[in-house]
């Protein structure tokens, strides 16, 4: 019996192929449990239907990540800092003053994927990574100054 795979079985294959097993095993597991279904003509239309779909708003979304990467980029940010002594900051800047200072520049950005190992504690120049989409990261200029 063919069945079409709805989730990645290590034995079999992973989601969307056609595989050939034994018709008791997909009557009583494969199908029962929802990792697979039947393969018909209606339903290998519909898969391929919803594979065209799934990639069509994978590229997409990935677009929309390049056009972001392309203004964070054009975007460097200036944060000023009281700082003591050494160039030592009182405080610290963090991912999520980050998103802040970029969201009053109009772009709106979620601190989650700002990537910032360390807060950062003195003045000076920093590059700061901003995972937009798996395959983009984007690198935004940071400069922290002194509060005069």
């Amino acid at each position: 019996m063919k069945v079409i795979l709805k989730e990645n079985i290590e034995t079999l294959g992973s989601i969307g192929d056609i595989v050939k097993v034994a018709p008791g095993y997909a009557r009583n597991y494969l199908v029962p449990k929802g990792y697979a279904i039947e393969a018909t003509t209606r339903n290998a239309k519909a898969l391929e239907h919803a594979k065209r779909q799934m990639e069509y708003k994978k590229n997409k979304v990935l677009e929309s990540a390049k056009n972001l990467l392309e203004k964070i980029e054009a975007t460097p940010l200036v944060l000023v800092h009281q700082a003591g002594e050494a160039d030592k900051l009182f405080g610290s800047v963090t991912n999520m003053e980050i998103a802040e200072a970029l969201k009053n520049r109009g772009l709106e950005i979620d601190r989650k994927i700002i990537l910032l190992s360390d807060p950062i504690k003195s003045l000076g120049d920093y590059e700061v990574l901003v995972k937009l989409h798996p395959e983009v990261i984007a690198n935004l200029k940071v400069s922290v100054t002194k509060a005069e």
